[in-house]
């Protein structure tokens, strides 16, 4: 069934300007997002280098930045995989994501109900962003469903907002704005990621 944030709508569409309730965004305490096709374009390298099988993923690194901002904000990052991938864990470390969970037979379910279980949350205290049909478990549950702009059209369609970038080019870190600014945080972590990094005059001149 479509839902929106809007009253009168359904899901969106791929460029439509949708303003998150702040309500919504500000309940939230959890992100989760797929991997492959979300975080990545979806593409997988694969190949031999001494006689041992290498997969290498390409992420978009304005994305981690988006992550690092949402952990900022005091909100517990999770990536849920339908693989099991080196790259990922390697990734997911490099960004100090709360948790990544990989399930060869894309079991998402249980293993996010798992999770909320050990965390004490409900399913409204959650955001996931999903692009294909073994994210539509998830979405059909969570307090916000995202799809990215290259979601197939029934993750689209479980969505109530959906991107304007597509899966490895952008979609997290504006998945990440949208939230932050929705729960009016985004100025403050913007300026405070500048006077981190000595550079005080631009954090001050955000701030205003």
């Amino acid at each position: 069934m479509s839902r929106s944030l809007e009253p009168s709508g359904g899901a969106r569409s791929p460029g439509s300007a949708v303003v998150l309730d702040a309500t919504v965004a500000r309940r939230l305490k959890l992100v989760g997002f797929d991997v492959d096709g979300v975080l990545t374009d979806n593409g997988v390298y694969l190949g031999l280098v001494a006689d041992h099988a290498v997969e290498f993923k390409r992420f978009h690194i304005p994305d981690g930045l988006g992550i690092r901002l949402l952990r900022a904000a005091k909100l517990a990052v999770v990536w849920v995989s339908g693989r099991d991938s080196a790259a990922t864990a390697l990734r997911a470390r490099e960004l100090a994501v709360d948790e990544l969970i990989q399930d060869p037979q894309a079991r998402k379910l249980p293993a996010f109900e798992a999770l909320l279980a050990r965390r004490g949350l409900a399913w409204e205290d959650c955001a996931f962003v999903g692009d294909d049909l073994a994210d539509l478990p998830l979405l059909a549950r969570v307090g916000l469903p995202i799809a990215v702009a290259n979601a197939v059209p029934e993750v689209q369609a479980a969505a109530r907002l959906v991107t304007t970038l597509p899966g490895g080019q952008g979609a997290v870190r504006e998945v990440a704005e949208r939230i932050l600014q929705a729960r009016g945080q985004w100025s403050s972590l913007v300026s405070q990621y500048f006077v981190e990094r000595g550079d005080v005059a631009s954090g001050a001149q955000r701030s205003r």
